[in-house]
């Protein structure tokens, strides 16, 4: 089966975020000299990629990104049977690889540094609101107790081996997944010595060095849309040097059923979906995973309980440079930290 033919019940979500991919592309190729990007683009979990990248040898890259890519698929992807994320979820295997294993001890790290608003092991409980690779199940108290115990067994890493308390532990590695695949294309073009580039995998972007008139790379941020179908309008946009950023947002991911909106992040320690007014968070940090995770912690959080912990956590990872935008009685509103503020273009 292709990758299309994998992910086409899922494609039209990252649909609006690859058209303000193509913006941030205009935005960062506006005022560029005689030395043109390399750029690329193609389909990685569920979503879009796309990569530009300035190269003196100006290699043609595409085959050796979309085989790192499906690489990890094999290691981290639910949508894939076989994959080792499935496999060790099924209890066929507890040895697994150096992504997998860094992957988790990432996770479980910031599950304890977010109190529990970030956590790898509710896959089960993902799973049965429809937002994976099952269909949507019927969750009541008595199974989403059972799930929610599953998801709170202490898991363990030892060296490459994981062990879990609870046999029905599930991972879900989707709230990391695409900020450590930026970060791992980071790297591949790193070893290549490929030093200014701007990679963006399914918004999770990472920007190095600059464009080749010396600017920084610019990024937009999407305006929260009323309708997962609505075409995306750009909020602000930013600069970027030597540093990622992701926005976590519920305004494409989620369905309606008997007139209720079920957003697709989940609350680990209800085990249901969110419903406050935080419609996106964007996170600025060194690292993609951690702009990644710490998204989704705060999406989780909402508004309130995310700027007491920024307030709480000045110097902590993922609290310097975070942007909010929030429903505020039916108007759009936004807050942003003054590490933010300072890499806003004006507009």
């Amino acid at each position: 089966m292709t990758l299309s033919a994998k992910y086409q019940s899922v494609r039209h979500l990252g649909a609006g975020r690859f058209l303000i991919a193509i913006l941030a592309l205009v935005l960062c190729g506006a005022c560029r000299p005689d030395s043109r990007p390399v750029k690329l683009f193609g389909e990685a979990q569920g979503t879009y990629y796309s990569i530009q990248y300035y190269d003196s040898r100006n290699r043609d890259l595409q085959h050796e990104v979309d085989s790192l890519l499906a690489d990890f698929d094999m290691t981290a992807s639910l949508w894939v049977d076989s994959s080792l994320l499935r496999r060790v979820n099924r209890n066929e295997t507890d040895s697994v690889n150096d992504i997998f294993a860094d992957m988790l001890r990432q996770s479980l790290y910031i599950n304890r540094y977010t109190d529990g608003a970030f956590d790898c092991r509710i896959g089960r409980v993902v799973q049965a609101w429809g937002f994976s690779f099952r269909t949507q199940e019927a969750v009541d108290s008595a199974s989403l107790t059972a799930m929610l115990d599953a998801a709170r067994g202490e898991v363990t890493i030892d060296g490459h081996r994981v062990v879990k308390q609870n046999p029905a532990t599930e991972f879900d590695f989707n709230a990391i997944a695409q900020g450590y695949t930026s970060d791992l294309l980071a790297r591949y073009f790193d070893s290549l010595g490929i030093s200014s580039y701007l990679i963006d995998v399914g918004g999770e972007v990472v920007a190095k060095g600059q464009k080749a008139d010396g600017k920084p790379w610019r990024v937009g941020i999407e305006r929260p849309a009323e309708e997962k179908s609505d075409m995306p309008v750009l909020q602000t946009a930013i600069e970027l040097r030597d540093c990622s950023v992701v926005t976590s947002g519920s305004y494409r991911k989620y369905y309606e059923k008997d007139g209720v909106r079920y957003s697709h992040t989940i609350d680990p320690t209800t085990g249901a979906p969110v419903g406050h007014s935080l419609l996106s968070v964007s996170v600025v940090e060194k690292s993609g995973w951690l702009a990644d995770a710490m998204a989704t912690a705060y999406m989780v959080m909402g508004l309130e309980r995310a700027k007491a912990f920024i307030e709480t956590h000045p110097d902590g990872p993922g609290t310097q440079s975070v942007f909010f935008i929030y429903d505020d009685h039916g108007e759009l509103a936004t807050y942003s930290t003054p590490g933010f503020q300072k890499l806003i273009v004006e507009q």
